[in-house]
């Protein structure tokens, strides 16, 4: 891909004690571009994806986006850059419904009395961006008025990748996303990442069903023991190959592994 990287992580170190977590750990991302990242448990995937978003802070190694240098100090600060993070639990609150949810924490106010103190959540704009935000992206729900609880795995998860990109997300980190879903519920998130990238904008997918990163990633990056070992353009390698980077069946690469040019 032309152009700069959105986001480079370099040569990131991490450790918890006597516990090395993350010992040279490096990943670039161009814009509008999917990365799969992948390695097997406890590789250092979950802390290199906290890191980035500042819920922890590195030791050594640097952080640039749009090739600056920064240093995000707590997680407001990555996401004020445009990166958000979707946990495997999805943080959604299912008794309130899809408004809700989209701008949970972040509601649209009024004032219609233009007097101190006396805000009002501005239900209508924040119902007509909720459906404004899902014709973008080609997520169908019978009424943005569900509650989440009522909704499918498949749904739900519809709705986090919606509220995280509802605020000019840049950069959108899913863990696991379709782990616990159905085959056709599956297919949907992932045509959901599509549309993302359609869209300008880039993801990072955590997960464990390399059918899945194969079908969605441009690139796959593999974590083995806090480290980047490989990185592949994926049209350009096998299930195979990832698999034995995985498990130590294949030495790890000498060169800069993690760059998107």
């Amino acid at each position: 891909m032309a152009g700069h990287p959105l986001i480079e992580l370099i040569d990131i170190h991490k450790a918890f004690g006597p516990v090395q977590a993350l010992s040279g750990a490096s990943l670039s991302i161009m814009p509008g571009e999917v990365v799969g990242l992948v390695g097997d448990n406890a590789a250092g995937k979950s802390t290199f994806m906290k890191v980035l978003t500042g819920v922890h802070q590195p030791d050594s190694g640097e952080i640039k986006v749009n090739g600056e240098r920064v240093t995000f100090r707590d997680p407001g600060e990555s996401r004020r850059a445009g990166i958000e993070m979707i946990y495997q639990n999805l943080a959604l609150a299912p008794n309130l419904d899809v408004v809700a949810n989209v701008f949970l924490g972040r509601e649209l106010l009024r004032n219609p009395l233009s007097l101190p103190f006396l805000s009002v959540l501005d239900e209508n704009l924040m119902e007509k961006r909720t459906i404004e935000l899902l014709q973008r992206l080609k997520i169908n729900v019978k009424s943005v008025r569900l509650l989440v609880e009522k909704m499918s795995g498949g749904q739900q998860q519809a709705v986090a990748i919606a509220r995280s990109v509802a605020f000019e997300a840049k950069l959108v980190i899913m863990d696991e996303p379709t782990a616990a879903l159905a085959v056709k519920e599956v297919g949907k998130v992932l045509d959901i990442i599509n549309n993302l990238r359609a869209d300008g904008v880039s993801v990072i997918i955590i997960s464990h069903r390399l059918q899945d990163v194969f079908n969605v990633a441009d690139r796959i990056i593999v974590l083995q023991t806090g480290k980047t070992i490989a990185a592949r353009q994926t049209k350009e390698t096998s299930m195979d190959e990832i698999v034995k980077f995985i498990v130590g069946g294949v030495q790890p690469e000498l060169s800069t592994i993690a760059s998107g040019r």
